[in-house]
């Protein structure tokens, strides 16, 4: 017996087993192989070797993510080390002006607006 794909042995199998039956096996045969074959495209399965290599690709794409999500995490960590110096620097610039003194003259209006208002 000759290497044969697994649906076609499962329907040769079937066959055999109903050879007393009122059609001839080889009808019998055929109609089984069509009905696995049918019930086989319905479940919409993938070969092991298509399964093998998405898996794969998905881990290495899980270590990609895993690598990004840590390259984030540094990047986040950093700017908020940089937020936090310059709000510290701004509060002692800040806090070593002189307070403004209120001559009583109104300041130009740098918009080209009227004065004073």
């Amino acid at each position: 017996m000759a290497s044969q794909d697994p649906i076609s042995r499962l329907a040769q199998q079937l066959g055999e087993r109903l050879q007393g039956a009122s059609q001839a096996p080889e009808e019998i045969h055929k109609g089984v192989q069509q009905v696995v074959r049918g019930a086989f495209d319905r479940l919409d399965l993938v070969s092991r070797e298509d399964f093998d290599i998405l898996m794969d690709v998905m881990q290495r794409t899980r270590i990609r993510v895993e690598a990004l999500e840590q390259q984030v995490s540094a990047l986040e960590a950093a700017l908020a080390s940089r937020q936090d110096e310059v709000t510290t620097s701004g509060e002692a610039t800040t806090a070593g002006k002189a307070p403004k003194v209120d001559d009583g003259h109104p300041e130009e209006d740098a918009g080209g607006g009227e004065a004073g208002r």
